[in-house]
């Protein structure tokens, strides 16, 4: 099997890589973890990192930004003015020219808004491409017991919804946000140098407005969260359902799974109605507070003009700056819901992310090619800390034997093998590959030399030369097709519309498990790997099929240690080497023939298989 591609191998098709097989560990699909709380301050400066990188395009949305608040300020002052020179005194010709030159403003105003727009747009989803990239990237880096414990449409909501919401704020809040402290800033220095006491009076409802938003902004942004964590629930169970149909169908418990899907998505409406009424809540209030403020100081400043204390176009102009000076607060109060979204989207995100890399321990990169010797030494595992799996395992498989791994579900059959793969590490004892520790050596560099065929045939998107290729993506066409014959898929390869460059839909579903098991054989074989892992591949096909696999399995194992996880004990009658597993214990070994003359767990286990198979016939 190749190396497991990683941020670090550009070469690997959309970074798949395979994750555990077989029994394994329980919990996959299970309750989404809780989202741990962050510091809202912390993952709005991790956001603004990722923004920062448009640095170029940050400098031109900041010019256009300043120009268009600087342009929006003018405005008023104009207005104030025309009424001050130009109307009370009748001079309709200067009146003429500053209403063209306001005309002028407004247009230039509005094409600096859509440039200030369209170079924010791009500037917002380069830095979400960045993002959903280094999250991609931190998927393929963590190792199976993650994916083993989180269910598969909680994780893709976390790389889509989330995302989204990172996405939308950022195109419409942080040049909101930017236009909103130079207009604040401008309004205030403005209002300040017309009328000092109409001023203070605008800035008495400050404190009310800095009140309501603190209130109502840290009971929406719980909401919020809870949110976006039942929509990651409900999109686990909804990829959970969509992926077993034929299971619901079979046993006719689809009114069931629709009442279950009905009461994940009661649970998040209601956390949906909940942040959204809270947070609607902001909008209405911050205008109340502004109406009130703008009447206030309509009615002082009306009885300042009346006694001669201001002019009517000062007055005139300070009330369109108040409403400057109210409206970016009402602006990111409606955009409030968004924002908080947004912030809980990037914490889900960047939880993942802050995730341990399984391939930070380091480890040996080059050695040579493996002869393919394994040696457990008293190793125990469990997979939680108070559950022991494995206790005090100990064999040796010599370079280029076949060892038969049997023994009940559930025994430990699974977790060797994912133990040597390194999905998940040993917890006592010694795990040698000629003679090496495994720890010492590099998991990539390992699972280089590694090939695994799975009972559970997986292929990607893509074509059959490519699913093929899959095993090593440097193959020439002609490796690839001479894999294929090896594998005996060649023949119904040739039959496929158009050959190799068949296009396969989503996991293979235009071919037989027994066809998708043979492109996996040829993926294996074309890896050239030192060590194999099968786990048998012939159940729920035809003898026909059955029989081009197994001379398929032989010629993958030529040369090779070869271990084999065993359902059907007929199949590995002639395994160098079988241990049977009972509790996580290897309680027998030998070779077929040594192990019926034992007359113990695998004669029983054998006989039994035998006799069902003849009561069948």
């Amino acid at each position: 099997m190749s190396s497991h591609p990683n941020s670090s191998n550009p070469q690997s098709p959309g970074g798949i890589r395979p994750g555990g097989f077989g029994g394994g560990p329980p919990g996959r699909g299970g309750a989404v973890p809780k989202v741990r709380a962050r510091n809202q301050a912390a993952t709005i400066k991790r956001i603004w990192a990722y923004l920062n990188r448009q640095r170029r395009g940050l400098i031109m949305v900041y010019v256009f930004t300043i120009l268009n608040a600087v342009l929006a300020l003018i405005g008023p002052y104009l207005l104030g003015k025309a009424i001050d020179t130009a109307i009370i005194p009748h001079d309709y010709g200067l009146l003429v020219r500053l209403c063209l030159l306001l005309v002028g403003i407004y247009i230039l105003g509005s094409a600096v808004s859509w440039v200030q727009a369209y170079v924010m747009t791009a500037v917002s989803q380069n830095t979400v491409y960045e993002l959903r990239r280094d999250l991609f990237a931190r998927f393929q880096e963590l190792p199976v017991q993650f994916f083993d414990t989180h269910a598969s449409g909680e994780l893709m909501s976390r790389a889509t919804n989330d995302i989204d919401n990172v996405s939308n704020s950022l195109n419409q809040s942080v040049t909101q946000l930017l236009n909103s402290v130079i207009t604040l800033s401008g309004s205030l220095a403005i209002m300040l140098l017309m009328n000092i006491p109409l001023t203070l009076v605008a800035l008495l409802t400050i404190p009310l407005v800095l009140l309501a938003s603190r209130k109502i902004t840290g009971l929406s942004r719980t909401y919020f969260k809870n949110q976006q964590k039942h929509l990651g629930e409900l999109n686990g169970y909804v990829e959970e359902a969509i992926t077993g149909q034929k299971i619901i169908k079979q046993y006719q418990r689809e009114e069931e799974e629709t009442r279950r899907f009905r009461g994940l998505s009661d649970e998040l409406n209601q956390y949906s109605i909940k942040a959204q009424i809270v947070s609607g809540l902001v909008g209405p209030v911050m205008n109340m507070i502004n109406n009130f403020n703008f009447a206030l100081i309509a009615g002082i400043g009306g009885w300042m003009a009346y006694n001669g204390w201001a002019t009517v176009g000062v007055i005139v102009s300070f009330l369109n700056y108040s409403k400057q000076f109210g409206r970016p607060i009402s602006e990111l109060a409606n955009q409030y819901n968004l924002i908080q979204s947004a912030i809980a989207g990037a914490e889900r995100v960047f939880e993942v992310m802050d995730m341990a890399s399984e391939y930070s321990g380091g480890g040996e990169q080059e050695f040579p090619r493996l002869r393919g010797e394994v040696m457990f030494r008293d190793v125990s595992f469990g997979y939680t800390p108070e559950k022991a799996i494995l206790n005090r395992v100990s064999f040796t498989a010599k370079p280029g034997e076949k060892i038969a791994l049997v023994g009940p579900t559930g025994a430990g059959k699974t977790t060797i093998v994912n133990l040597l793969t390194r999905f998940y590490e040993i917890t006592g004892g010694e795990l040698l590959v000629d003679g090496r520790n495994i720890r010492e050596l590099d998991k990539n560099a390992l699972r280089s030399q590694l090939g695994m065929v799975l009972q559970d045939a997986h292929v990607f998107s893509g074509t059959i030369r490519d699913n093929i290729r899959f095993g090593r993506l440097e193959a020439t066409d002609r490796e690839v097709e001479e894999a294929a014959r090896l594998a005996n898929a060649d023949a119904f390869i040739a039959r496929l519309p158009q050959g190799y460059e068949t296009v396969l839909g989503a996991e293979g579903a235009s071919l037989s498990h027994g066809q998708r098991q043979l492109l996996t054989i040829a993926r294996a074989i074309l890896a050239d790997p030192a060590i194999l892992i099968l786990d048998e591949a012939t159940s729920s096909v035809d003898t026909r099929t059955e029989m081009h696999i197994q001379q398929a399995m032989k010629t993958l194992m030529k040369g090779r240690t070869s271990f084999v996880i065993a359902h059907r004990l007929s199949t590995i009658r002639d395994a160098d080497v079988i241990l049977v597993i009972q509790n996580g214990e290897i309680v027998e070994q030998g070779n077929h023939e040594q192990l019926l003359k034992r007359e113990g767990v695998y004669s029983e286990l054998y006989n039994s298989q035998f006799k069902r198979a003849i009561q069948a016939v």
